[in-house]
């Protein structure tokens, strides 16, 4: 065990509901102050296969156990989380530089019903009868099988929950992959997991890095589903494998969002919620990076946006005040001063920020580039850190062109009267955008990018539908003599 803010935390694989050391290790550090945190197993080909083999034993007896049987134990596991908030809360901030006041308050309690809302809505799947002259279809939602998970480091509790939800209440079996960046907070799901009393081999967790314990895991014959959260160039690598054994993928991918600014936009409310981009440093996939401003208000707009932005507490996450963390690694923040200096270096106008913040090794100035052409780099690709552009428009015609000029479509924002911004942002080719608005989430609501943005949506019945294999069962309603023209 390793200790975080006083918290235990197991350095071990969890399989077929045993801890299982490694032989071989690497470091976890904080990104908030550099601090090694301790060192994790990294996962072997057998440990993978252990854990697949584990996943398609325990397969059978989960899926027969139906949704009602399956409800009880989830919904432990539910509570169990709730009464780790306090270690997860604090090793996930202290591991991955997240806000602490944003795990307590946001993370935790979708965590959790990450878990009881999909249980509860299984029960409803086979609900589903389609009456036609001939017959009566009865539409099922089977359990697809053993799948993997694959989570990234920038919500790795939020979004490791929001992928085993579905899947374990649809009557899957599971292999959590955790991001080697930030891993901690789930080898503390596996306990909840353990002391929910989740059948052995239910849910399992083999840690490492992506290469070579992820291609491991997504290279076994024996999955049935591969759901990704991550970066396109890791997704491609993913779709090659899968496609060698023809296992389905969701791909939840990068973004380039835009956020617009209408002329008769509420330009205070505008500005405020522009601001809210820069938390958890901007690393955050549906945030609005491409600020696309018409070009009446864009002074007024920049001085007030200005004025929030530098009101922002940059700092340690784990203080309450502070609304700025770290960059997640040392690469990360590489990655983001080169797109900088590649951006000025080429003609843009930094507006503010455009350097390391002196709150540590790893924090970098909320920044804001203009006098961008759309071609740049800096326009067309995911940066990942706060460094936000600002463009003009002069007609809706205009703003539309620029929000679609991108390889990506994961999220939108767009401000203005509401009818009017409404009309524009239904010619945005995205997978969801805000009116008005930024971050309103439901359960039952669809997620999910089109373009290099991703595969697939997850959430409600979406997420259902990926991880069950949907079977017709047709029941005649007289004696029916086939046909071989019929199809």
């Amino acid at each position: 065990m390793l200790e975080v803010k006083g918290h235990p935390v197991p350095q071990s694989h969890y399989i077929n509901g045993n801890w299982i050391e490694g032989h071989d290790s690497y470091s976890v550090f904080s990104p908030i102050d550099g601090a090694v945190l301790g060192e994790m197993p990294a996962g072997t080909k057998s440990n993978v296969q252990a854990a697949v083999t584990s996943a398609a034993s325990a397969f059978p007896a989960w899926a027969a156990l139906g949704a009602e049987g399956r409800l009880p134990i989830l919904k432990r596991f539910a509570e169990e989380i709730g009464q780790r908030a306090d270690a997860l809360c604090e090793v996930e901030s202290a591991d991955a530089g997240i806000l602490l006041s944003r795990l307590q308050h946001g993370i935790i309690p979708r965590s959790m019903l990450n878990i009881t809302w999909f249980a509860e809505a299984a029960i409803t799947l086979q609900d589903q009868i389609i009456e036609t002259p001939q017959a009566k279809h009865f539409v099922r939602h089977d359990p697809a099988g053993v799948c993997a998970i694959i989570t990234p480091w920038n919500a790795p509790l939020m979004l490791t929950t929001w992928k085993m939800g579905p899947a374990l209440a649809s009557g899957n079996t599971c292999i959590i992959k955790p991001p080697e960046w930030a891993p901690l907070s789930s080898a503390l799901l596996m306990e909840a997991a353990d002391a929910a009393g989740l059948p052995p081999g239910v849910l399992n967790m083999v840690h490492g890095e992506g290469r070579p314990t992820g291609s491991y895991l997504i290279s076994d014959p024996q999955l049935a589903r591969i759901s990704f959260t991550g970066s396109v160039s890791t997704a491609r690598e993913i779709a090659v494998e899968a496609a060698r054994n023809l296992v389905p993928c969701s791909l939840e991918l990068g973004g380039k969002s835009p956020f617009i600014v209408l002329e008769d936009a509420d330009l205070d409310l505008a500005a405020r919620t522009g601001a809210l981009m820069y938390r958890n440093a901007t690393q955050v996939c549906l945030a609005g990076t491409r600020f696309l401003v018409h070009e009446k208000i864009r002074s007024e707009f920049g001085e007030r946006m200005a004025k929030y932005v530098a009101s922002l507490k940059v700092g340690n996450p784990q203080l309450p005040d502070t609304e700025v963390g770290p960059l997640i690694h040392p690469r990360q923040l590489a990655k983001v001063e080169a797109f900088t200096q590649r951006a000025i270096e080429a003609g843009a106008e930094v507006l503010w920020g455009g350097e390391r913040h002196e709150a540590g090794d790893l924090y970098f100035q909320p920044t804001m580039l203009s006098n961008v052409s759309q071609d740049a780099e800096i326009v067309q690709e995911e940066v990942f850190g706060p460094v936000l552009v600002m463009q003009t428009f002069a007609s809706n015609e205009e703003a539309i062109a620029l929000a679609n000029d991108t390889v990506y479509g994961l999220g939108g924002v767009c401000f203005g009267e509401e009818t009017h911004a409404q009309a524009l942002s239904n010619q945005i080719n995205t997978g969801f955008i805000w009116i008005n608005s930024f971050g309103i989430r439901d359960l039952a609501a669809p997620f999910g990018g089109c373009k290099h943005s991703g595969i697939g949506r997850e959430g409600g019945k979406w997420s259902f539908e990926f991880f069950c294999d949907v079977k017709d069962v047709i029941v005649p309603k007289r004696t029916f003599v086939p046909s071989f023209a019929q199809r």
